[in-house]
């Protein structure tokens, strides 16, 4: 049987072949130029700590690595975007208190997170923060995951799949895939098979592709997402994630670079500002 990353692969070729609303130039992304390598923030992400206090920060970060469709409404930290005003936050926790034990996390609702975040407690996230954690807590508990991976990052992303049902993104399974990418970078774990990930299919990187040229939507969807509409989970913004991940496998393959690599390169270009101020399209999920 393919293993998760194949699956992904298969599955996101498959969508853009058929898709209807949304179509791939890659003559678009000959612009598309190196950057420096992947790192992680080491003011932004907790990364000083033992390698377990590391592993436990970058596990807990990418538990609750999701809520884009919410973050305009998010009370951010100056200078930071929705992702980066809760790594923060979780790394400050981090350092003044150290990680959460598994039957902490297992306790947590949302009034503790949102303590941790310095948001409103009744904010839908934190709801869905706090089940994440409760979900995280209970998957510890069972034991360690990374030791269990063996070495291999697509089977850490499988456990994680399997293990925790908002990891469950079926056919793109962005925060299982990125959480073993994150735990590598973060120098906690090796992977030898680290560079079979894709890329970790979210709303920036096909934010990226669009305004670069790459993704092309149909009028109709564009004039949506221009006008800050939220899309529904379904159809249309699988196709965007979908052809994203399709045309960075072969963007990755023209420019010789690992897809893992090519999505930090994009990812980082979609936070200057000619990317941040065309509207991204936003869905209300768990997966990213």
């Amino acid at each position: 049987m393919p293993g998760l990353c194949d699956s992904v692969r298969r599955h996101c070729a498959e969508i853009a072949a058929a898709a209807r609303h949304v179509r791939i130039d890659l003559e678009a992304a000959d612009g598309i130029e190196p950057s420096p390598e992947p790192t992680l923030d080491p003011e932004r992400h907790y990364l000083e700590g033992s390698a377990e206090d590391v592993t436990a920060y970058v596990l807990t970060l990418d538990s609750i690595n999701f809520g884009s469709g919410w973050f305009p409404t998010l009370r951010k930290r100056p200078g930071c975007s929705g992702y980066y005003t809760v790594s923060s936050a979780l790394a400050d926790r981090f350092r003044e208190r150290g990680p959460w034990s598994p039957a902490e996390l297992a306790q947590l609702d949302a009034e503790a997170i949102a303590r941790v975040l310095s948001q409103e407690p009744d904010h839908e996230l934190m709801t869905l923060y706090a089940r994440a954690l409760r979900d995280l807590g209970a998957f510890l508990a069972e034991g360690d995951p990374v030791a269990a991976a063996e070495g291999s990052a697509e089977r850490l992303a499988e456990q994680l799949a399997q293990g925790m049902p908002l990891f469950d993104d079926v056919g793109f399974w962005k925060r299982a895939q990125i959480s073993a990418n994150d735990l590598a970078l973060a120098d906690v774990a090796e992977f030898g098979d680290v560079d079979r990930l894709t890329i970790f299919a979210d709303n920036v990187v096909p934010n990226v592709l669009r305004v670069d040229g790459v993704l092309v939507y149909d009028d109709h969807l564009a004039g949506r997402i221009d006008a800050g509409e939220l899309l529904p989970p379904g159809e249309e913004e699988r196709e965007i994630r979908a052809c994203a991940v399709h045309a960075c496998e072969a963007i990755a393959a023209e420019l010789a670079v690992p897809p893992r690599v090519l999505d930090t390169w994009l990812w980082n270009r979609g936070q200057a500002e000619a990317y941040k101020t065309r509207p991204r399209h936003r869905t209300r999920t768990v997966y990213y």
